[in-house]
């Protein structure tokens, strides 16, 4: 995969076109906040006649700034049957740049599988119909270019039930054998989480994800021994102050 198609993928998530830089002349306002979020799951993988062991996962980000100017901090990964499979760290400039639109520049730094930095830019807004994007690129410290778009929407079925069905697609530029992927669309994860806001800053869920793994990378998969897509029910909790 060219880089010209992972601009083209970027370029999707915003229904064609990237916003504008354009901004109004003046500040928002000098006040300064902050907004901490975490998802923690869990689940068994013998309910699916697996042996894999129990697997958690968790989702955190955290940002402090103002209307304008945002340092957003991100973790996210999963430790299946005891070991860590994947963990990596996000920490990125945000600036407005249109309404509902941010775009970011930063460093994300992945501690498994491999211990690698990559230079990270992208986008994070709210698309058409309310949909929560994001959209980045990057490149790792070996040269190799990557892709990742994320879009969620939340569905109220009451005020405090609410459905969030969730995407993630990742592409490569080229093979990256140490990470088993493949150029092109490597993978992708869809779910659905259910969960019930006891408050709006505390709420329990239950998280139904499907993830596969796509072209080269499946195939790479399949040669290893592995199942190239998996299902899992998770049962965690959202937390947000």
């Amino acid at each position: 995969m060219k880089p010209a198609v992972l601009a083209f993928a970027l370029a999707g998530a915003f229904g064609g076109s990237i916003p504008s830089f354009a901004m109004e002349n003046g500040e928002h306002g000098g006040q300064l906040f902050h907004v901490v979020r975490a998802e923690l799951d869990a689940t068994d993988t013998q309910w699916l006649d697996r042996n894999d062991g129990a697997l958690f996962t968790w989702d955190a980000s955290a940002w402090y700034g103002g209307d304008r100017e945002k340092l957003w901090l991100r973790s996210e990964g999963e430790i299946l049957a005891g070991d860590i499979e994947q963990a990596e760290f996000w920490a990125l400039y945000s600036r407005n740049i249109a309404e509902f639109w941010d775009f970011q520049a930063g460093l994300r730094y992945d501690f498994e599988p491999g211990n690698t930095a990559y230079l990270a830019i992208g986008f994070e807004g709210l698309a058409t119909y309310f949909f929560e994007t994001g959209a980045h690129a990057f490149v790792s410290e070996n040269g190799d270019i990557s892709a990742r778009l994320a879009q969620s929407i939340d569905i109220l079925i009451t005020q405090r039930l609410i459905a969030e069905p969730h995407a993630e697609l990742n592409l490569y530029a080229g093979d990256v054998p140490e990470l088993g992927v493949g150029a092109g669309a490597s993978d992708i994860e869809l779910g659905l989480q259910t969960r019930y806001e006891i408050t709006r800053q505390f709420a329990p869920y239950l998280d139904l994800v499907y993830e596969r793994a796509l072209g080269e990378t499946a195939g790479i998969a399949r040669a290893a021994g592995g199942d190239p897509e998996s299902v899992t029910l998770r049962l965690g909790l959202r937390v947000w102050f």
